[in-house]
């Protein structure tokens, strides 16, 4: 009796002909099957494709970063974060790309109070622009980079003005949030008797 189970088994998998409860059976495990391939040759696409570039990326900037020196980059961090232009563009973009997702947000400490929502919201909406040059900012979401970029590719556009554009919009974005924001947090600040 098992030998014979397993023999329909074995048909409903290989023949699209077989019906029934069997054949649905069979196309069930199939495609239970097929998703777990799909996602293992996804993983062997990055263990030999982008990990290894990000683990080289993210050595060579923290190499810069000791060479520079910390001191060097909290002054410069210091003086950017100085007036409501720099505040809102270079720092965050010097926090993302010194320090990556999520320590970036550690940048908010040459902040006064005041500030600090404002700049989180910068830095956390810098995130995802830069990922066309520099992958290493925010690696565990490279997959939305890759997406976009394999669409462009099938359309056959180039990918480097595609990363610039996403760049240049996203210091747009943030330097808009960032002023936003930080007038969002006067306005409620104000309303509820908190002093900044």
């Amino acid at each position: 009796m098992q030998g014979t189970f397993f023999a329909l088994l074995q048909d409903a998998q290989t023949d699209p002909q077989v019906g029934g409860f069997f054949g649905t059976l069979g196309r069930a495990a199939e495609w239970f099957i097929g998703l777990f391939q799909a996602g293992a040759d996804t993983f062997v696409g990055f263990v030999t494709g982008i990990i290894p570039l990000l683990i080289i990326l993210l050595t060579a900037f923290y190499t810069l970063t000791n060479l520079i020196g910390q001191d060097r980059v909290h002054r410069a961090a210091r003086f950017a974060a100085g007036n409501i232009f720099t505040r809102y563009t270079l720092l965050p973009v010097m926090a993302v790309f010194f320090l990556t997702n999520p320590m970036c947000y550690t940048f908010g400490t040459f902040l006064e109070e005041k500030y600090k929502p404002a700049f989180y919201d910068s830095a956390v909406s810098f995130v995802h622009p830069p990922l066309g040059l520099f992958p290493h900012v925010n690696a565990g979401e490279l997959f939305v980079w890759l997406g976009v970029a394999t669409g462009i590719q099938k359309l056959g556009l180039p990918l480097g003005d595609l990363a610039v554009r996403y760049l240049i919009a996203g210091l747009v974005v943030i330097f808009i949030r960032g002023i936003f924001t930080q007038y969002i947090t006067q306005f409620l600040a104000r309303r509820q008797g908190v002093e900044l």
